[in-house]
């Protein structure tokens, strides 16, 4: 069986970006407070979830069945992709991690039903940040089955870069869930605002340090994340003075915050997805770096063992380098 399978690949490209949906429309119920627009779960004013008369529903009772049945439909399309990693796929650890998928998509949906029926902004909260992480999870299968982790050129091996700040590469992550989870904090329960805004430089500063290291390295696959982290944290950051300047105004701009304006509206929603899109070019990032520097250990202890061997009976040694030299 061949290691790259275009078809699962695919699959897991496509898992990725159609749970984008219930994840934005849900950042869109959240900003618009609509998460309270049932007040029963899993029914829908007492109609079963693929009955209820969606179309001739009110606007947030229209937006959040929309999330929940945009939630079903990944639930579905991720049992699909575990199957097709089971029939496909010769990695056991790939296996396991799209196995964990759909179980994710599951315990999130029963997720965002407790936060309906226990009515908590709390769980609301966790309800968003396990998002994050589900969709991070999507997105690491959907690399790890591509072409070019699997069959990672020898240029790892040769790329030299700074050690001392590799370790900022796998901290990376950490730093920006947590401003995560102070941004949902600030969405979900009204706390946390100069705390967010202050953790927000720290995970700008970490980025752009982690970014310059990828850029640095010489390695074409840290390249590219490390561009994708720093075109996502400029996103972030402008996304993030918008939300503030119609959330909160700005009286030297003579801006006057209008709750639920459609400008509020888009850079709030916006601002949460991005946000974890960051995290999600964070992890992949890190997953690059730990592909990378195996690699290339893999090839210098191989490029060691295989210099000489020692003949016994000659006072000489042979080479037994591989075919094709060794670097």
């Amino acid at each position: 069986m061949s290691p790259y399978q275009p078809t699962l690949h695919r699959l897991a490209i496509a898992t990725a970006v159609l749970a984008l949906l219930p994840i934005t429309v849900g950042a869109l119920v959240t900003t618009m407070k609509w998460g309270m627009a049932f007040l029963d779960y899993p029914t829908s004013d007492g109609h079963n979830m693929l009955l209820y008369p969606w179309l001739k529903s009110a606007s947030d009772k229209f937006t959040e069945h929309g999330h929940r049945l945009a939630g079903m439909l990944i639930g579905i399309v991720s049992a699909g992709l575990m199957v097709v990693a089971w029939m496909k796929e010769s990695r056991g650890w790939v296996k396991v991690a799209a196995t964990i998928i759909p179980f994710c998509v599951l315990l999130q949906g029963l997720l965002g039903g407790a936060r309906v029926l226990a009515d908590d902004e709390r769980m609301a909260m966790f309800h968003g940040s396990f998002a994050a992480v589900v969709f991070t999870l999507m997105a690491a299968v959907a690399m790890w089955t591509g072409r070019r982790w699997i069959e990672l050129s020898g240029d790892a091996a040769e790329a030299e870069s700074d050690r001392r700040l590799k370790p900022l590469a796998f901290a990376l992550p950490f730093v920006v869930f947590g401003q995560y989870l102070l941004g949902g904090a600030l969405r979900h329960l009204g706390t946390m605002l100069h705390e967010h805004i202050g953790m927000a430089v720290i995970a700008s500063l970490f980025a752009i340090l982690v970014a310059v290291q990828g850029m640095r390295s010489g390695v074409p696959m840290l390249r590219r994340s490390a561009g994708l982290i720093l075109a996502v944290l400029l996103a972030q950051v402008a996304l993030g003075i918008g939300s503030y300047v119609t959330k909160f105004g700005f009286a030297t701009w003579g801006v006057v915050a209008v709750q639920h304006s459609l400008p509020q509206v888009v850079f709030r929603t916006s601002h949460t997805v991005v946000g974890m899109l960051l995290l999600t070019a964070a992890v992949l990032h890190a997953l690059r770096v730990a592909r990378v520097a195996e690699f290339a250990r893999r090839t210098d202890c191989r490029s060691v063992r295989s210099i000489v061997e020692f003949v016994p009976g000659r006072t000489d040694y042979k080479s037994v380098l591989p075919k094709g030299g060794a670097r």
